[in-house]
């Protein structure tokens, strides 16, 4: 395939610019509002159950919810069982998934027992999943094949592998996001073209089957502080590259983990993500669990070399996680929490989801 004109790769280019920019815009003035009003909001956000949740998440995303929610903003945390069948064959350790995400809720603190918050999961509310429906008709197949997580999948694997599930992950995840009129989605750059599309839902569906009243919100995008951890080999992290750290492990595995963790041979340790990358990544680690910051923790080292440097993270990490951790074991010895967490978070999601969809249909005269 022949590599597209300069005109139209530069056009492109700026319009993904243009895009970013004004996602920025709209995050900075959500953050300046609700402060104010945080009635006026709700966040939408969650995780696929495909294992525990490790310190990429919690650095990444998990530290954000808590401080969003702590400002008074109601958060829902959607546990996503069904895309978590779009790359395996079996769901057998589902449940065991599910229990490790809110035992991690929980623990980091994280409120789902409350009218602040809930869980729910994709399976057990199926009037959200039938908004799926009318969502496709609000979209075109070019369009859901340009979202770049439909656009990797299709690459990797080849058109004919990508299952109907995976091709129709932008929409589902409108779906999720616009059934409870969450207006409100943590993320990072990478999260924009998933929030666009449920933008462009939203929009056209408002223009075509409520213009006299907005009856979707257009979710924004809250962009915050969400520092990119490497694995212990310098490769992405991930729940089965056996190269994370997870907010469950104890702190003997924490430090065999990290005495195992990829560095260089030169001793004088410095913060240099570009040239360094391991060792940059271990200075992150370090410093986002002694509060500090990454140059501050290679002065301390200096020419230690990489053992200093893995001694002060594993102590680093095991001294921030250890309330955590005691906190996580203690509601893990009760098997009624994450029940009650999920058999709450499940009924009030249907029932929202059940309003929704009634709307929806009276709206489009079904």
């Amino acid at each position: 395939m022949s590599e597209p004109a300069v005109t139209e790769r530069l056009f492109h280019e700026t319009a993904a610019e243009n895009s970013i920019r004004a996602a920025e815009r709209l995050s900075d003035d959500a953050w300046a509002q609700l402060t104010e009003h945080p009635e006026k909001f709700r966040v939408l956000t969650g995780d696929r159950p495909t294992g525990a949740l490790h310190l990429g998440h919690y650095f990444g995303s998990l530290q954000r919810r808590v401080e969003v929610q702590s400002r008074g903003v109601q958060t829902w945390l959607l546990l996503a069982d069904y895309q978590a069948l779009t790359d395996r064959a079996g769901s057998v350790d589902l449940q065991d998934s599910i229990t490790d995400i809110v035992l991690d809720y929980i623990a980091v603190g994280i409120d789902v027992q409350s009218d602040r918050g809930l869980a729910f999961r994709h399976s057990q509310v199926p009037e959200l999943n039938q908004l799926m429906l009318p969502f496709l008709s609000l979209v075109s197949v070019s369009e859901i094949e340009r979202n770049p997580t439909v656009k990797s999948e299709i690459e990797t694997l080849g058109s004919g592998h990508v299952t109907g599930l995976m091709f129709n992950y932008p929409v589902h995840q409108a779906a999720d996001i616009l059934f409870c009129h969450g207006n409100l989605v943590p993320g990072g750059r990478d999260q924009l073209p998933h929030v666009e599309i449920t933008r462009k839902i939203a929009r056209t569906f408002n223009k075509t089957y409520s213009p006299r009243r907005r009856y979707f919100q257009e979710p924004v995008l809250l962009f915050g502080e969400a520092p990119m951890l490497l694995g212990t080999d310098g490769k992405k992290m991930g729940k089965s590259a056996r190269n994370a750290i997870f907010i469950r492990d104890d702190e003997a595995t924490t430090a065999a983990v990290l005495k195992k963790a990829v560095t260089d041979s030169d001793p004088h340790i410095a913060y240099d993500p570009v040239n360094r990358p391991t060792v940059a990544n271990l200075l992150l680690l370090g410093a986002l669990a002694a509060g500090t910051t990454p140059e501050a923790v290679a002065d301390e080292i200096g020419s230690g070399g990489s053992a200093r440097l893995k001694a002060y993270v594993t102590e680093a990490v095991n001294e921030h996680f250890r309330p955590i951790r005691a906190r996580r074991a203690e509601l893990a010895a009760d098997p009624e929490i994450v029940k009650s967490v999920l058999d709450r978070g499940n009924e009030i999601a249907r029932e929202t989801a059940r309003r929704t969809l009634r709307e929806v249909h009276e709206l489009m005269h079904l």
